[in-house]
């Protein structure tokens, strides 16, 4: 019985393990490689607001540098308006290396963000669940080192944030912004 039992309680955090990790990490990841200034090229959700905002985003910059904990800074600078707003966000890694935790002070919402996969020279494909009180979303974003990326690359997040559940919709390929003061945008 008590074997029975055990084996069950195995079996579903067996299952509970394998559904937190449904969205596949980075193999052999190198964090020190993916700092640096990246491009959002990508970004597709589920969200109510992404679809509110989609008409008015653009590309932005994101500087991720590592601390001295391990985790990752992650800055990002945009146009609102006529102004550049920049948001800085701290990744907590987790025991899975390509895997981190962010918790927005803003909205309360939790993130558990997911470094699907990179070359680290050209692009990153990265993917969040995000679980709030009012339910959960999606989002996936496509990076890149310069503004543009070859259509095998697009095409490649298109298909990936399809197979996340997201509609056409719900994925936009972002226009360029031009450049804007010293934040680079």
């Amino acid at each position: 019985m008590q074997t029975t039992l055990l084996s069950i309680l195995g079996l579903a955090l067996l299952g509970t393990l394998h559904a937190q990790d449904g969205i596949p990490v980075q193999a052999d990841f190198q964090q020190d490689k993916l700092t640096g200034r990246w491009y959002s090229i990508g970004l597709a959700s589920n969200s109510n607001w992404f679809k509110e905002k989609r008409h008015l985003m653009k590309m932005c910059t994101t500087i991720i540098s590592t601390t001295a904990e391990g985790n990752l800074e992650v800055t990002s600078t945009y146009s609102k308006g006529d102004q550049c707003v920049t948001r800085n966000s701290l990744y907590i890694k987790t025991e899975q290396p390509g895997r981190f935790s962010y918790t927005s002070p803003r909205w309360g919402s939790k993130h558990n963000v997911h470094v699907v996969e990179t070359n680290y020279e050209e692009y990153a494909l990265v993917a969040t669940q995000i679980s709030k009180s009012t339910g959960s979303s999606t989002m996936v974003l496509l990076y890149s080192r310069t503004k543009e990326l070859s259509p095998d690359r697009l095409e490649m997040f298109t298909q990936f944030s399809r197979e996340q559940g997201l509609t056409d919709d719900e994925i936009l390929i972002l226009p360029q912004t031009g450049e804007t003061g010293s934040a680079g945008m």
